[in-house]
């Protein structure tokens, strides 16, 4: 599935991105999904619905209404909708992550990421792994650009080389923010590189990879499928923030039966109270 130049860039930036890996044919039924999610959240005036621990499944931006949606999130959408679940066990997702990881590969979570136009959604810096700490760190963030990914329509922004450093805290006075420190936040503006292609195309980032992403200043959506996928013996340290009926099945090869560990150092990651990590963030 990759290029052996792509591979060189994701284990030396952290990050790489396949165009067009997907057709539109194939995003139709993921958009026809997502639209219909749009529509339902027209009926709310909050955050709704409700994931395996209690919490709501479909996340909204503060003004959200009726004549204006702001759904930003549905979590775990495999569950509720065959499209969705049909991505995590076969195509070219999977296979590029086998091809960086090897054969044997879990799923851990995903999410429908959404900046519909006129939001005002920002994600701050942060590392995956602080949040979903494995006992190893082959765990790969795969998105899937549902939209022409441009620009000003808020990409993700990358560190490169930061998934080789260390992993930085995610709380300060105390509370847990879900973002790095202003000073480090600072730095990352002035190095990283942004995340950028058709709709269609696959992005692949290393949990580790010190990532953030703008608002949405164009009159389009900028739709994120987000998935963590990691290697078959890399096993979750902590309970996960979007739970999901399916996190822990083997989606490529089979179960090694075996754990296997690498040394790190982290404080524990906090649930968010909410619907997501979007509410901790804006606490920062």
């Amino acid at each position: 599935m990759l290029s052996a130049a792509q591979k060189s860039d994701f284990w030396s930036k952290g990050v790489t991105v396949v165009d067009s890996a997907y057709s539109p044919a194939d995003l139709e039924p993921l958009r026809l999904q997502h639209q219909r999610w749009i529509e339902e959240s027209r009926q709310h005036d909050g955050p709704y619905g409700e994931m395996l621990d209690g919490r709501p499944r479909f996340d909204v931006e503060p003004g959200h209404c009726s004549d204006r949606p702001a759904l930003r999130r549905v979590a775990s959408p495999e569950e509720i909708s065959q499209a969705f679940l049909d991505i995590l066990h076969d195509g070219p997702m999977i296979e590029a992550v086998a091809d960086l990881l090897g054969e044997d590969l879990r799923f851990h979570h995903a999410k429908l990421n959404s900046k519909l136009p006129g939001s005002g959604t920002v994600v701050k810096w942060h590392q995956d792994f602080t949040f979903d700490p494995h006992s190893n760190d082959d765990c790969i963030t795969a998105m899937l650009f549902l939209d022409d990914i441009t620009h000003d329509i808020g990409p993700a922004r990358v560190v490169p080389g930061s998934h080789r450093g260390p992993l930085h805290s995610l709380w300060h006075e105390g509370v847990f923010t879900g973002a790095v420190s202003a000073e480090l936040a600072a730095q990352c503006e002035s190095t990283a590189i942004e995340c950028l292609g058709p709709a269609g195309s696959l992005c692949l980032m290393h949990t580790r990879a010190l990532h953030a992403s703008s608002e949405n200043l164009t009159s389009g959506p900028r739709t994120l499928y987000i998935a963590t996928l990691t290697a078959a013996d890399a096993i979750p340290l902590v309970p996960c923030a979007v739970p999901s009926s399916h996190a822990g099945s083997i989606v490529h090869g089979r179960d090694p039966g075996r754990i296997r560990s690498i040394g790190f150092d982290m404080e524990i990651p906090e649930i968010p109270a909410g619907a997501s990590f979007f509410n901790q963030q804006a606490g920062s």
